[in-house]
C-alpha cells in the first residue's frame, strides 16, 4: 500500500530542490513523499508521532528523540522559522529523520535567523514531506511500535530493519566530562542521560550549585545535597551502570528526584519493572492527575516506556497517573525524599502547569 499527498508549500520549488522518496515501514506499508535532493542515504529509526502544534525547535533538539524518525501530526511545520540556540534543548538536532505533511520555508518571525529547511540542511537531517501524516498516525496507533526507513533511492528498498530497542542511545547523548553550573548554597548532582537545557535553567532559579555528570559517573562518594535524574532516549534497561550507581544513592536519605527516563531508572533501581508502550506518549497536552490532591494537569511528554505498577515495592506509591491510558506518570517513596515524574515539568515546549516539581525538590535540600 502506498499513500501520498502533495502538500508541499508552494514557496519551495519541487523540481529544483526535491525528489520523490519513500517511507517504508517494517509492517510493509509505504508512503510516498518528497525529500531534498541532497539526501541520498537510507535512514532507519523507530517511527513515532508528536501532536504538538508549536515547539519544533525544542522538540527536535530534545536528546530523548535520539534514534527516532519523528512524524509531526500538525500539518504545517516551519512557519515561524528558526531562531538562535539560546532556547534550544541541546546544541543540535537529535532525531534520525523528520516526516511532515507540509513545510513553510519562509521566515516570518522577528526572532527568526534562518529557515526550517536551511536548518535541516545545515545539520544534514533527513526530511520527507508531502506525506499523509493522518493515515501514518492511524497505522502507528493500530500497529504499535514500528520501525521504518526513509528511502531516497526507490531502487534500494530494504528487506530487513535494524532492531532499535537494544541500542544504548544514552551513551551517545550524555556528556563525556562533568560540568559545573551556578554558585549557590546547595550542591546538586544532575545525572545527564540526555538532559534538556530547560531542566538546568529551572534548577538554576534556586540557590543551588549544579554538577552535571555523565550517565556512568559514580557520584555516591562525593558530598552532595541532592540528586536529579534527567530525561533521555531509549530503553532504560540499557542503562546498567546508571542504575547500579543509583541503587547506592538510594541507600541514603538524600533527596533524589527524576524526570521521564529518570523516573524509569528510579523504578528499576528499586526493583520494579518497566515495559515498552504500544506507541508512546509524545506531545504537549497529555492529561495527568496528582493522586495526592486529585488535581489534573496538562503535561508535556516524550517517552516510549512506562513503569509496571504491579512491580512497585510496598513502600512506594503512584503519585501521578496518565488519564489517557491510566499508566503511571509518577512514583514516590512513602517516607523518604525520593520522587519522580514521567512527564516534563520543565516543558519546552508545552504547558508550565507542573513546574512546582523543581520547587518541591529544592525545598527538601
Amino acid at each position: 500500500m502506498i499513500n501520498s499527498t502533495n502538500n508541499i508549500h508552494s514557496n519551495i520549488n519541487i523540481v529544483d530542490n526535491f525528489k520523490k522518496s519513500l517511507l517504508v515501514l517494517s509492517s510493509g506499508e509505504q508512503f510516498e513523499g518528497y525529500a531534498p535532493v541532497w539526501q541520498t542515504n537510507t535512514t532507519f529509526g523507530e517511527v513515532v508521532f508528536n501532536t504538538g502544534m508549536t515547539g519544533y525547535e525544542e522538540t527536535l533538539t530534545d536528546p530523548s528523540y535520539k534514534g527516532q524518525i519523528l512524524t509531526f501530526t500538525y500539518p504545517i511545520i516551519g512557519n515561524y522559522g528558526v531562531g538562535d540556540n539560546t532556547l534550544w534543548e541541546s546544541p543540535k538536532i537529535h532525531v534520525s529523520g523528520i516526516i511532515c505533511q507540509s513545510i513553510f520555508n519562509n521566515t516570518e518571525h522577528y526572532k527568526s535567523t534562518h529557515t526550517f529547511f536551511n536548518w535541516l540542511q545545515k545539520e544534514q537531517i533527513p526530511l520527507l514531506c508531502g506525506v499523509d501524516t493522518r493515515e501514518l498516525t492511524k497505522i502507528i496507533r493500530q500497529h504499535g511500535v514500528i520501525d521504518g526507513a526513509l528511502v531516497f533511492d526507490n531502487n534500494l528498498i530494504p528487506d530487513k530493519f535494524s532492531n532499535t530497542d537494544d541500542v544504548d542511545y544514552v551513551k551517545q547523548v550524555s556528556i563525556k566530562d562533568p560540568q559545573i553550573h551556578g554558585n549557590g548554597k546547595y550542591n546538586i548532582i544532575v545525572v545527564d542521560c540526555g538532559c534538556k537545557e530547560n531542566i538546568i535553567r529551572n534548577l538554576l532559579k534556586y540557590d543551588v550549585n549544579l554538577k552535571v555528570v555523565p550517565y556512568d559517573y559514580d557520584y555516591t562518594n562525593e558530598e552532595y545535597d541532592g540528586v536529579f535524574l534527567s530525561n533521555g532516549p531509549g530503553d532504560p534497561k540499557t542503562c546498567i551502570k546508571t542504575i547500579a550507581i543509583l541503587k547506592k544513592a538510594l541507600l541514603k536519605d538524600t533527596p533524589v528526584y527524576g524526570i521521564c527516563l529518570g523516573s524509569q531508572l528510579m523504578a528499576l533501581a528499586i526493583g520494579a519493572n518497566t515495559y515498552k508502550l504500544k506507541f508512546g506518549h509524545r506531545g504537549q497536552n497529555q492529561p495527568c492527575m496528582d493522586m495526592m490532591t486529585q488535581k489534573c494537569y496538562l503535561t508535556s511528554q516524550n517517552h516510549g516506556y512506562a513503569v509496571d505498577e504491579k512491580s512497585l515495592p510496598d513502600d512506594w506509591v503512584v503519585s501521578f497517573r496518565n488519564l489517557n491510558d491510566n499508566t503511571i506518570a509518577g512514583i514516590k517513596h512513602k517516607n523518604k525524599p525520593f520522587a519522580s515524574v514521567q512527564f516534563h515539568p520543565e516543558a519546552a515546549p508545552g504547558p508550565l502547569d507542573t513546574q512546582n516539581f523543581f520547587e518541591d525538590f529544592t525545598r527538601l535540600l
